[in-house]
């Protein structure tokens, strides 16, 4: 290419390309290469004129592609040839709307290192402001109301810039250059504590009497990027104690909050790759392993060896656990609400919601527009594994190499999480949670329009989940007579499937094995599936192989009484209800009379082939677990009990593309007798579900041929299980796929709906 031919091109970018320093990034980069033209914003993306020598203009494009600035991710970079316009320099631009235009958006960002030295400066005019941030860090989705992302259209837009904030903003080669959240103590927003009598204390001083309040042992609620935290001191019991009195939350783990990664290491076992995590700029909770011998109190994971930990992620985080002799250095941080409840995301709400839960209040008044939970996952492999997909990685799309159809898919009861799809992106929603109650509800009915507005999509169709009584399925089978659309039924083990192929990138028609473990989903014949093996791909799936079916009497009743649950399955494995098994011991003699009638005739006991169902009844027959408090409780302590080091397993039958644990059970009632640990015959169990993984999958690869592995579905978060299911299948041939953006359990259910249903529509209209 000669010197000296100038050449002018249109360039358009998509992508997660605003509020990430990607216009001062380009200004300075054609100021490098000596380029005139301009670069602007628009609700499609990044749009740029570049005039200059071809060479130049050549690697000007090139560095765009391959060296973006950080925070950017470029989905797609259209040049097309121009003649080159009048400019004489290289500008910036005011943003421009486009009808229909969309862009992904970034999430928030944990403060960078940048903002961090500065927040503890001295000399520097933000120090110690709880809002410092820069185009590098800070608030970006929980504050966005449209597109483009522009300071007008967020929750900042009331805070009118002071002079020396709105000299940065407008300084295309300063960091804060269009950074929206930018402001500082004169002219941003502020903090102050308050309590039932009023406002103590304002600023510094705000901050002061909450670090005073968390030392004494008292309770704090404070209001962060995406909702309020309750804080308390990790090291005294009595706070913990207290705590779970208010909060409702007798057993369930709390997440806590340490100054770095070197806190961590003091109470937790940390590899390379968990402490990435941990540093990373998502800054999610990292499920890690507690050290035998760490001196934390029992109570913040009760009957637990693993412990949910983060860094602080926002300047305020910082401020409140700065080292100081005498001070904590490790507390309580967990979701403010009550129990199963939204987080607080309002001032008000807090102060009502909160109320008997809170001594003190820590408040701002910079407004979150989405509320977000924190992000939970661990390491699997030296990647992400997910539990919660939300802050930090919300709403970060999924990517599809074919176009999607303007689709809604409203996922499932528990764990919700709702899904768009459209041109090539599936924008699945952040964690919603159980759609039990009202609050939850509310914020998922609100979160969808949000989504459709921000991302421009306006659905064709909407897909469900199979069971009719879902509040989510009653929401689109609604909102689908409204606006006579279609709607489509996925089954939920399918969806699992689908969202597993999703989340895998998986375009091959090839039909492959689903180990689908769960607890709950309706099946096509009308009873409870949850441990099934499946054959299909996302236009089509056969159920190969299920768990027998075994009484759930009560129904929902002998999922939060997993000694019911125990009791019902040794009935039907033709076992006795001898006094020496712990769920009969659990037992009262009146409940096991009435358990008896119940299973004898057959009233009140739907049947299941439930592999979460299996886990809570072994978890009850050996003393583990007889009533839950949380979701998966039983299986999660059995998990936790369970000794690495234990060899063997139980055996099972497999007959008639069915798996029956009978035999199962009666050993497990042999190694009671005989006097086995617990923590062996959980190790035990754990191997036997692995060989009935491999049995089921061996069968299909047998009929079918099919020997690539899709496991999804809740159980899949036993990371043990796991661990140990994955070399076992690839040991013997298969092709594994897991989890990589989004958790196994049911908050990946709209993705499979949205990847199912968008298959399925196209097959309909050839």
């Amino acid at each position: 290419m000669p010197r000296n031919e100038l050449i002018g091109n249109k360039i358009h970018i998509q992508g997660i390309v605003q509020g990430v320093g990607f216009r001062p990034f380009i200004y300075t980069l054609a100021h490098k290469y000596h380029l005139t033209g301009w670069v602007r914003n628009s609700s499609a993306g990044v749009d740029i004129v570049a005039n200059g020598d071809a060479i130049d203009v050549a690697a000007f494009i090139d560095e765009i592609r391959h060296n973006p600035p950080p925070l950017a991710h470029i989905d797609s970079l259209d040049v097309q040839p121009a003649s080159p316009d009048g400019f004489t320099a290289f500008t910036i631009l005011e943003s421009k709307s486009e009808a229909g235009g969309f862009i992904p958006i970034s999430p928030d960002i944990s403060i960078c290192d940048d903002c961090l030295s500065e927040l503890f400066d001295p000399s520097d005019r933000r120090y110690r402001y709880p809002f410092i941030n820069c185009t590098n860090c800070g608030p970006r989705f929980t504050i966005i109301k449209d597109i483009p992302y522009d300071r007008p259209l967020t929750t900042m837009a009331n805070f009118q810039l002071c002079e020396d904030c709105s000299h940065e903003y407008a300084d295309p080669l300063d960091r804060r250059f269009h950074a929206q959240p930018v402001a500082c103590a004169e002219c941003g927003p502020q903090v102050w504590f308050q309590t039932g009598s009023g406002r103590q204390a304002e600023d510094e001083g705000a901050i002061q009497m909450a670090r005073a309040y968390l030392k004494e042992g008292k309770i704090v609620a404070l209001k962060g990027l995406g909702g309020f935290h309750l804080a308390c001191d990790a090291t005294n019991p009595a706070a913990i104690d207290e705590l779970r009195r208010r909060k409702r939350r007798s057993l369930k783990s709390f997440a806590v909050m340490v100054w770095d990664s070197a806190v961590a290491k003091k109470y937790c076992r940390i590899s390379p790759v968990e402490k990435a995590l941990l540093e990373s700029k998502e800054r999610p909770i990292v499920i890690l392993q507690r050290k035998p011998d760490a001196e934390l109190p029992p109570e913040i994971a009760p009957n637990l060896r693993t412990l949910g930990v983060m860094l602080p992620y926002t300047p305020l985080h910082y401020l409140l656990l700065e080292p100081e002799p005498g001070y904590p250095e490790v507390f309580v941080m967990t979701s403010g609400n009550i129990s199963e409840e939204p987080i607080a995301y309002t001032n008000n709400s807090a102060l009502y919601e909160l109320a008997s839960i809170a001594d003190g209040y820590l408040l701002n008044n910079r407004d979150i527009e989405t509320r977000l939970d924190d992000s939970v996952l661990a390491e699997f492999r030296g990647q992400p594994y997910f539990f919660r997909r939300s802050r930090g990685f919300a709403p970060n799309p999924l990517k599809s190499a074919g176009p999607l159809r303007e689709i809604l898919a409203v996922g499932a009861e528990l764990k919700n999480t709702f899904c768009l799809t459209k041109d090539h992106y599936a924008f699945l929603s952040h964690h919603i949670g159980d759609l039990e109650n009202l609050e939850t509800l509310r914020a998922f009915e609100s979160g969808i329009p949000h989504y459709e507005h921000i991302f421009k999509v306006k659905p064709t169709a909407i897909v469900r989940d199979l069971h009719p009584d879902y509040l989510s399925s009653q929401y689109a089978q609604a909102r689908a007579e409204r606006e006579g659309l279609p709607i489509l039924n996925v089954q939920h083990h399918h969806a699992h499937l689908g969202a597993c192929l999703a989340d895998n990138a998986w375009e091959s028609p090839e039909a492959v094995i689903g180990a689908i473990f769960d607890g709950t989903g309706l099946g096509m014949d009308g009873r409870i599936w949850g441990g099934e093996w499946l054959n299909g791909n996302y236009a089509a799936f056969e159920r190969r192989l299920h768990l027998a079916y075994y009484p759930l009497p009560g129904g929902d009743s002998a999922v939060r009484q997993p000694k019911r649950l125990a009791a019902a399955y040794l009935y039907q494995a033709g076992i006795d209800w001898s006094d020496d098994l712990p769920p009969m011991q659990a037992l009262s003699a009146e409940d096991r009379a009435v358990l008896a009638a119940q299973l004898e005739k057959d009233i009140n006991c739907p049947r299941t082939s439930s592999m979460g169902r299996l886990f809570d009844a072994v978890a009850s027959l050996i003393g583990i677990c007889q009533e839950i408090n949380y979701e998966a409780q039983a299986a999660i302590e059995l998990e936790n009990v369970r000794d690495p080091q234990a060899a063997g397993d139980y055996p099972f039958t497999l007959s008639d593309g069915i798996i029956d644990f009978a035999p199962l059970l009666r050993a497990i009632v042999d190694d009671l007798r005989a006097g086995v640990q617990p923590a062996v015959i959980s190790a035990k169990f754990h191997h036997s579900v692995v060989k009935m993984l491999l049995s089921g999958c061996e069968f299909i690869r047998q009929e079918s041929g099919s020997s690539v592995v899709a496991l999804s579905g809740g159980v899949w978060q036993n990371m043990a299980l796991l661990n140990e299911a994955v070399p076992a299948l690839e040991a013997s041939g298969f092709t594994v796929l897991v989890h990589r953006h989004v958790p196994p359990n049911d908050g990946c259910i709209a993705l499979g709906q949205a990847f199912i249903a968008n298959q399925q529509l196209e097959l309909l209209e050839r």
